[in-house]
């Protein structure tokens, strides 16, 4: 189990150092990510390196039996480069220039960059890659956080280049354009360009590849970096760190790519449900790559400094969230950063050892939770422990953020909305595309997928043919991987599987902003047995075409008209829900579901705000609430005491760690 944080020492005086280790030791720290800002100071000028202080700090550190976790330091060019190379900087869509003066100020298509990252890359390999504190590489670092896109002429040339290989010709090209409409039809490769400011709405095919180059490029970046830590014969892992579901990259692709999936994570702790979005993201990652343990690469020890509001982190909450990312598959959690920064934007950002030093409750909670993870023993990778699997597509986001639909849906959020529902609801889920093999589950829930490919279509059918139970969101099965329509209307590929048909998505007012106030209609209530569903957004128009109604509308413009409905095919069952239900509604629909499929809870009748998790034979119960709680825990020890389990009392941000027998 790693533990640990970024460690900057570029930042302090040489004796300083040596206080660092010290106390590294005395917390259980057994790793730190070294470098990742440090270009400047490891190269002064261009074709110049001074490696001495590294030298020393990996002396030091191995030295104090502490694993280094080496980066490439790629991810913040030193002054002397952008200016003299300017042409190296990015521009957004108006084609102003991101200057330096920050960090991440470089054109990921610019060839300069990538010469000068690669002339780094192998400086560092060279020098460091026997080095025997070096356990694992660390590339470039959060690619995309801050400069989502680059419009820039290196981008317009890497783009064209990308168009090229992917469409082969023009007309292809404007084939899955639909360039035919406003007079777009281009007639050479070099007449297009990235989706700079524009008077109205971009091409959605174009800005859909558009997304898709930005995401290839930014892994080509990493790959281009990893081909050159192999070529110098370095054979230790090689990451970079990713940030949960972040729009720019499909992490889905880059994971193949990954030796171990890492992650930064900062939930509010402003937010009484943050627990709940962080453990959304603790199983995507796991799910990324479920036979390898991930790693938590960031998160916070305390407050921090880029929100509006930065509230510090309750007494224990540091250690339950660190828990839950190790029951969710995470063999390392560590933090930004080692030592609070003296200077610099990040000065108020909370480090592992505060300003204030070790008199403080987060340097104890620090130590505190280094001693628990220092004495849990190796805990089981690669298996499958949930039986509920949700859909989460990198493309299809993609598609959905185009503009001009009928109704604005944040993605993300309404998939993290059923996640939530399940984990109350204590049902463990895995993250899959639509694509993967399904066949070990017994429910999968599919909402909002909008772009759906015909292997996709072709693969969920099967999965319900094989006795599996889906769950498709409104707004599903609507346009191609072009983001155009199919011939047909909508649902032309899942219809036949659903047992329905749709004529009209039906947008509903949104309960705040334009129109809020008006005569439209803001809900539409689902009733069916045993309960109802408020939803949200839309209310589909559909009808029966071999399907049962087990819902229907009450109320408004459809009271009455099928809204919830099932569909048996082969020996499982297809079930659509004609509306985006709320929180509460999701649980309810939920419940539906999962009771057919003889899914069970991994520990039934818990509180809201406690979960619990299984890890192969180690169930970890973590109360995120307010109040203690009270629960009877199978019969096993506890890895943390030693003791055997059972009716345990569990304070706010306490937890269990049981081995079940």
């Amino acid at each position: 189990m790693h533990y640990g944080g970024d460690y900057n020492p570029e930042q302090w005086p040489e004796e300083t150092w040596h206080e660092d280790v010290q106390r590294m030791r005395e917390a259980n720290v057994t790793m730190v990510s070294l470098g990742i800002f440090a270009w400047s100071r490891i190269q002064p000028a261009e074709g110049e390196f001074d490696f001495g202080w590294l030298d020393r700090v990996l002396d030091l550190l191995h030295e104090n039996g502490i694993a280094v976790d080496l980066a490439t330091a790629t991810a913040s060019p030193p002054p002397w480069a952008t200016t003299a190379y300017p042409d190296m900087l990015p521009q957004d869509e108006n084609l102003s220039t991101y200057w330096p003066g920050s960090r991440q100020h470089y054109a990921p298509s610019s060839p300069t960059y990538q010469r000068l990252a690669s002339e780094l890359v192998r400086a560092l390999a060279e020098r460091y890659g026997a080095h025997p504190a070096v356990v694992m590489w660390h590339v470039n670092n959060e690619y995309g956080c801050h400069l989502h896109y680059d419009y820039s002429d290196n981008a317009a040339a890497a783009f064209r280049d990308w168009l090229r290989t992917k469409y082969q010709t023009i007309d292809a090209l404007n084939a899955a354009w639909g360039t035919n409409f406003w007079s777009q039809r281009y007639t050479d490769f070099a007449e297009v360009v990235p989706p700079r400011k524009a008077p109205y709405s971009h091409n959605p095919a174009g800005m859909l590849d558009f997304r898709r180059f930005t995401s290839d490029t930014l892994l080509g970046l990493y790959l281009m970096e990893k081909r050159i830590l192999r070529d110098a014969g370095i054979t230790a892992p090689i990451t970079t760190n990713f940030m949960g579901a972040f729009l720019p990259a499909d992490y889905w692709r880059w994971a193949a790519e990954m030796d171990v999936i890492s992650d930064d994570n900062y939930p509010d702790p402003n937010d009484p449900d943050a627990h709940l979005g962080s453990a959304f993201s603790r199983d995507l990652m796991r799910s990324l790559k479920p036979d390898v343990p991930w790693i938590l690469m960031e998160q916070s020890s305390n407050a921090l400094n880029w929100r509006p509001t930065n509230a510090p982190k309750a007494p224990g909450q540091m250690a339950a969230l660190s828990m839950q990312a190790v029951a969710r598959g995470a063999d390392g959690v560590l933090f930004f950063q080692w030592r609070q920064s003296r200077s610099g934007s990040e000065k108020f950002h909370s480090a592992m050892l505060p300003h204030a030093g070790v008199r403080t409750r987060t340097w104890r909670e620090i130590v505190g939770l280094g001693a628990e993870l220092a004495a849990l023993p190796e805990l089981p990778a690669g298996q499958r422990d949930a039986s509920v699997a949700l859909v989460f597509d990198w493309e299809n986001w993609w598609a959905l953020e185009n503009p001009d639909h009928p109704v604005v849906l944040d993605y993300p959020a309404l998939v993290q909305r059923w996640h939530a529902a399940l984990t109350r609801r204590s049902v463990q889920v895995d993250l899959v595309r639509p694509t993967d093999d399904l066949s070990g589950y017994r429910v999968v829930l599919a909402p909002q997928l909008y772009l759906l490919t015909a292997a996709a279509a072709s693969n969920l059918t099967a999965f319900v043919e094989g006795g599996g139970s889906l769950l498709v969101g409104a707004f599903s099965d609507v346009v191609d991987e072009n983001d155009g329509f199919r011939p047909g209307g909508f649902l032309t590929q899942l219809g036949p599987l659903l047992g329905i048909w749709l004529e009209d998505f039906g947008a509903l007012v949104p309960v705040e902003g334009p129109g809020s106030g008006g005569p439209g209609q803001s809900a539409a209530v689902v009733e069916f047995e045993g309960g109802s569903a408020t939803g949200r957004l839309l209310a589909e128009e559909i009808h029966l075409d071999g399907a049962t109604a087990l819902g229907s509308f009450a109320g408004g413009r459809l009271d009455g008209r099928a809204a919830f409905t099932v569909n048996g095919r082969g020996t499982g069952r297809a079930y659509y829900l004609a509306t985006i239900p709320d929180a509460d509604g999701c649980g309810a629909i939920a419940d539906v579901v999962l009771s057919a499929a003889g899914v069970e809870p991994v520990l039934p009748g818990l509180p809201a705000d406690v979960e619990a998790i299984r890890r192969g034979s180690v169930l970890t119960v973590i109360n995120h609430g307010r109040d203690s709680a009270t629960l009877d825990l199978p019969a096993g020890t506890d890895l943390l005491t030693g003791e055997p389990s059972g009716r345990r009392t569990l304070p706010p941000f306490d937890y269990a760690v049981v081995r079940v027998d």
